[in-house]
C-alpha cells in the first residue's frame, strides 16, 4: 500500500461527514478560453464535481474577479477509497488537462485546488506536469494536504508535496487540529471545517493576488 493510500484511508473516513451543500460542476468550461480556469479535485467519497469545498472556493474566487470569465474544471476522477489507483487517476488528469489548456488556451490563467485526497492530486500532478506549463498556473490552493508527522508515519514514504516549480504560487490551508495536516492535531472535525473557518476565503484572495 502506497503512502498516499495509508494516510488517506483515513481522511475518507471524514468525507461524508462534511456539513457542506455538495453541488455538482460540469467538467468542463462553457467558455472556451475564459481568462481564468479553476482546476478543483474534490475530497474522498464527494461525489462526481468539484465537492462542498471547491464550489465554495470557486463561488468565493468568482467574487472576486469581476468582469473577468470564468472557467471550472472538475478533476475527472473516482475520489473512491481505492487509493492506489484513485489518486493517480487524478493526478493524470489533471495533467492531461493542464497541458491541454495551456496549448489550446495560452492566454487562461489557471488556478489548481484540492481538497482532502484532492489535495494529494495536485501534489502529484505538479511533479508530473512538463516545467512548460508551470507559467499557465497562476496559483493553486491545497486544503487540508498530508503534511503532519502523523501523516507521516503511517508510511516509511514520503508524503507528497507541492513541485518546486508550484511552490512560491501555493496557499496550503489547514484547520487547527486537523490530524492529517496539523502537528499533533486530534479533531477530526476539523478536516471538514475549511469553509467555516474563513480559509476558503483566504486562499481565493491569495490567489487573486497572482492573477
Amino acid at each position: 500500500m502506497t503512502t498516499i493510500s495509508r494516510v488517506l484511508g483515513l481522511v475518507g473516513l471524514t468525507g461524508a461527514t462534511l456539513s457542506i451543500t455538495l453541488a455538482t460542476v460540469p467538467p468542463a468550461a462553457a467558455v472556451p478560453c475564459p481568462d481564468v480556469e479553476i482546476v478543483f479535485a474534490r475530497g474522498t467519497t464527494e461525489p462526481p464535481g468539484v465537492g462542498g469545498i471547491g464550489q465554495a472556493f470557486v463561488d468565493s474566487l468568482r467574487s472576486r474577479l469581476g468582469e473577468r470569465s470564468v472557467g471550472v474544471y472538475a478533476v475527472n476522477y473516482p475520489a473512491s477509497r481505492d487509493f492506489g489507483r484513485s489518486t493517480p487517476a487524478g493526478r493524470d488528469d489533471v495533467s492531461a488537462h493542464v497541458q491541454s489548456m495551456a496549448a489550446t488556451c495560452p492566454n487562461t490563467r489557471m488556478v489548481l485546488g484540492g481538497y482532502s485526497q484532492g489535495a494529494a492530486v495536485v501534489d502529484l500532478a505538479t511533479a508530473a506536469m512538463p516545467p512548460a506549463v508551470a507559467d499557465n498556473v497562476a496559483a493553486a490552493a491545497i486544503f487540508g494536504g498530508p503534511r503532519s508527522s502523523f501523516a507521516d508515519s503511517l508510511s516509511p514514504g514520503p508524503l507528497p508535496g507541492v513541485a518546486p516549480l508550484y511552490a512560491g504560487k501555493t496557499v496550503e490551508m489547514c484547520v487547527p487540529n486537523d490530524p492529517i495536516c496539523f502537528e499533533g492535531g486530534r479533531d477530526w472535525g476539523a478536516h471538514g471545517a475549511y469553509v467555516r473557518s474563513g480559509m476558503v476565503d483566504q486562499a481565493a484572495s491569495f490567489a487573486v493576488g497572482l492573477l
